[in-house]
């Protein structure tokens, strides 16, 4: 029998907190996740949903506060999906992300004696974003443009965010205003109507260019002229305006067709050494001055004395390839979306790095047959999406055996996961240095670094 019951009301104290912000209670054993609520908190929660195995509970009132709690300074950090734990001093969201991270590597990971290491932070956690995806849409006859909130498509109209630049908000704020005069219609989802659907801002730190991608539905965009002079009027810093075309009924962002409607095909950035051309669907590290610390992090993990070559799966437009070629003998890329290749090949030649060679296709597949024909590594990096690395690329591993392997996770249980089949094959987890790339979100990267067992 459960030990509550749907609209209760009651007092507990939070004990911990999920890996989505919530604040994990426990009554009689029995967990209760409470949004809102923070370890070492006593609450007073309404029980809203009750499961076989846990509940849903609604935050009422704070009897006890954490030392940690600090008033969120977004206006609409309540229903904004994008940030989960504003409400958290940074101190404290460095303190639960080194827990979070160690608590995977040693129940999943059955790790308990690898080192985490206190989390690589930022001074001013702030402003950090340099690509913003800003939906618009229409609620109660009005524009609007921000967010999603949590786990739904509806905006969370807002005219600032305090994770995005400056320039992103200027944007928003000043097409949001401007829409219905120049006769540019927002998209609905649910009826595949309207024209402007999302806006992406993004902005190189290095340079300070500027490029704005308007993502509309169809290619025809009678009001293109009128939107650019407005951009150029809110942000004279603009080098690159974009019109990217997705006529499909989907949630995703970008279609295939891509058309410089102003400016420069691609705006520059760089990280450390490395110069990046950057297009409008251009993968590139969202936060670009942890991005420095935690490649840093990568290139001391590998051990690089110039002599080694090493394999980069994932290697995405070739950012970890070219940092770790500045230091090694030769350095092979392979990734499955041949536009990051082709990218990763430019990027390449405008460093002047000639040790390097990239290879578009799955890297379980393209690694075995670099082995076969005589490229094999002494080093292999890893930097795969939240669902971690692909079995088949384990097994590979496992059966070329590099010496060092040097793993770059944004999800710390797949991560886990993934140490403990390599430890299964022969590896020895050294240690792991997480690094936050995603300030006032639950997000936490982490690089581990394993070596081969003699």
């Amino acid at each position: 029998m459960k030990p509550v019951n749907k609209n209760d009301r009651i007092t507990v104290h939070v004990e911990d907190l999920t890996h989505d912000g919530a604040g994990v209670a426990k009554v009689e054993g029995y967990p209760l996740f409470v949004p809102g609520a923070l370890p070492g908190e006593d609450v007073v929660v309404h029980v809203l949903k009750t499961l076989k195995s846990y509940g849903f509970a609604k935050l009422i009132e704070i009897k006890q506060s954490s030392p940690f709690r600090v008033t969120a300074p977004c206006p609409v950090f309540d229903t904004c999906g994008g940030c989960q734990i504003q409400h958290l001093s940074y101190e404290g969201q460095m303190t639960f992300k080194q827990k979070l991270v160690r608590d995977a590597i040693t129940r999943i990971g059955k790790l308990p004696d690898v080192p985490v290491h206190p989390v690589k932070g930022m001074e001013h956690p702030w402003r950090y974003r340099n690509k913003s995806q800003i939906p618009f849409g229409t609620q109660d006859g009005k524009v609007v443009a921000g967010f999603y909130q949590p786990r739904s498509h509806d905006i969370a109209d807002t005219d600032i965010c305090l994770i995005q630049t400056p320039e992103a908000d200027a944007i928003m704020v000043s097409l949001k205003k401007s829409l219905a005069e120049m006769g540019i219609e927002p998209y609905e989802e649910a009826t595949h109507r309207g024209m402007l659907r999302h806006v992406v801002v993004r902005k190189a730190r290095a340079t300070g260019e500027i490029m704005v991608v308007l993502v509309t539905k169809k290619k025809k965009f009678p009001q293109a002229a009128h939107a650019i002079e407005l951009i150029q009027a809110t942000v004279p810093e603009v080098t690159s305006i974009v019109q990217n075309i997705n006529s499909e009924k989907t949630n995703v962002i970008f279609g295939a067709e891509t058309l410089t409607l102003w400016g420069k095909d691609v705006i520059e950035d760089q990280i450390g050494d490395v110069r990046f051309e950057i297009s409008a669907r251009s993968f590139y590290q969202i936060n670009p001055e942890q991005t420095e610390v935690l490649y840093g992090q990568a290139l001391e993990y590998a051990q690089l004395t110039g002599k080694e070559t090493v394999i980069d799966a994932y290697c995405g437009i070739g950012t970890i390839s070219l940092f770790l070629a500045q230091q090694a003998e030769f350095v092979m890329g392979v990734e499955i979306v041949p536009q990051a290749i082709e990218d990763a090949k430019r990027n390449a030649e405008l460093n002047g790095l000639s040790n390097t060679l990239f290879e578009a296709g799955p890297a379980e597949q393209v690694i075995p047959r670099w082995y076969k024909e005589g490229k094999k590594a002494d080093v292999l990096v890893v930097d795969p999406p939240r669902k971690g690395c692909d079995e088949q690329l384990l097994r590979t591993i496992l059966k070329q055996r590099p010496t060092r392997v040097v793993y770059v996770s944004c999800n710390p249980a797949t991560l886990a996961r993934d140490l403990r089949i390599l430890e299964d094959g022969g590896y020895r987890t050294k240690e792991v240095q997480p690094v936050d790339m995603f300030p006032q979100s639950t997000h936490c990267e982490a690089v581990a670094w394993l070596e081969l067992a003699e």
